[in-house]
């Protein structure tokens, strides 16, 4: 066969999995745990295929996944378990300096505090992916990586439960992530984010610790502007925010130092932000920014801070996932926005967005909305 050749990918999951005997056997999993854990999977999950299709936090409307993420029931749930897990709580913030706040709000969205882990076998759920080459070779190196921890034996592979995607147990880790981050907190021996929750807290904060999490910082801030405020410089420290009049909607001071950027994501008029470097650290969890707003706003809430005052542009014409695209491809004409056109308002779009406002003198929310993709295709 020539070297640029490469053989085909089997269109059997059996044959799949057999495919991959060789390189688990060379990662230390032993034929006996390799054949426990494929026992009975014979098939490729549809369920799992089919998901791949919609992603909620992706597809949504900021605002849409708040009204689940951060509802009454779980903010009253949350503040329960802050109450009941107080000491287990106590002893991961000093250990990790990870807040409580924001480890109670990443189990509280991963899981509704455990109560909803997940009850997709993840071995199968990996292969189906694996075998379908859904975002290349990740989900082969995850399914890997399950089978190096069932090799360890921190848990059974009748237990390896968790998401379609094979995100496992209370706190969602992808294999890889338990390999590198995963805690026994409680001393049994095993790391159980599956049935402990001392184990499943104390791998969240150490994740977010690896991540680079800084103690001296909240997540971020909601904040007003004062009338007239220059959204070209929205990117400064905390300190000159609260020079030029930037305040926090529940009266607090802002911090004296830290980088912080201004984030609208529903444009001016709707709640508004600064966010700091925590903010990119609970993205390295889920790149979504609803995700990361949800977390960050939940912990606030589970704190005792006040819900968000300013109203949501529900009602105004929004870009769906063709009309992101179309923005992305003008926008990277202009050699402002780079990378392929993927339909998602994340982090790259809103910094392309403002740096188009700027250069066509628009107010610089870095919002993408319907009149900015119009005002693009008319300019030459």
């Amino acid at each position: 066969m020539p070297a640029a050749e490469k053989p085909p990918a089997p269109t059997d999951l059996r044959a799949f999995i057999e495919a991959l005997r060789p390189d688990a056997l060379s990662r230390g999993v032993s034929p006996r745990t390799f054949a426990a854990a494929f026992s009975g999977v014979t098939t490729a999950d549809p369920d799992v295929l089919a998901r791949t299709r919609r992603q909620g936090e992706f597809a949504r409307p900021v605002w849409e996944y708040l009204v689940g993420a951060v509802s009454p029931g779980r903010i009253a749930r949350g503040q329960a378990q802050a109450a009941r897990l107080a000491p287990t709580l106590a002893a991961i913030e000093a250990r990790f300096g990870v807040p409580r706040w924001i480890v109670l709000a990443f189990w509280g969205v991963e899981s509704d505090f455990g109560a909803s882990a997940g009850t997709v076998p993840t071995v199968r759920a990996l292969a189906t992916l694996a075998q379908a080459g859904f975002r290349g070779t990740l989900f082969r190196d995850e399914l890997l990586a399950a089978l190096t921890i069932l090799e360890r034996g921190d848990i059974a592979p009748s237990g390896m439960k968790g998401s379609w995607a094979g995100a496992m147990g209370q706190v969602q880790f992808l294999p890889s992530s338990f390999l590198a981050h995963a805690v026994d907190f409680d001393g049994d021996g095993h790391r159980d984010i599956w049935g402990s929750q001392a184990d499943a807290l104390a791998s969240i904060a150490n994740y977010l610790k690896s991540l680079g999490w800084n103690p001296a910082l909240s997540w971020g801030y909601a904040v007003t502007l004062p009338p007239g405020f220059d959204l070209t410089a929205y990117r400064a420290d905390l300190s000159d925010f609260a020079r030029r009049g930037v305040r926090r909607t529940d009266n607090a001071p802002l911090p004296p130092s830290g980088n912080a950027s201004l984030f609208l994501p529903g444009g001016l008029g709707g709640p508004v932000f600064l966010i700091t470097d925590n903010f990119e650290v609970v993205r390295a969890y889920n790149t979504s920014d609803s995700y990361a707003l949800a977390v960050g706003h939940l912990a606030d809430r589970l704190a005792g801070g006040p819900s968000l005052v300013a109203p949501w542009p529900s009602d105004a014409a929004r870009l769906d996932k063709a009309g992101l695209q179309a923005l992305q491809t003008g926008l990277s004409a202009r050699k402002l926005y780079a990378g392929e056109p993927d339909g998602r308002a994340g982090p790259k779009l809103r910094e392309a967005v403002r740096r188009y406002q700027i250069e066509q003198g628009l107010p610089a929310d870095g919002y993408a909305t319907p009149a900015l993709l119009e005002h693009l295709k008319h300019r030459p």
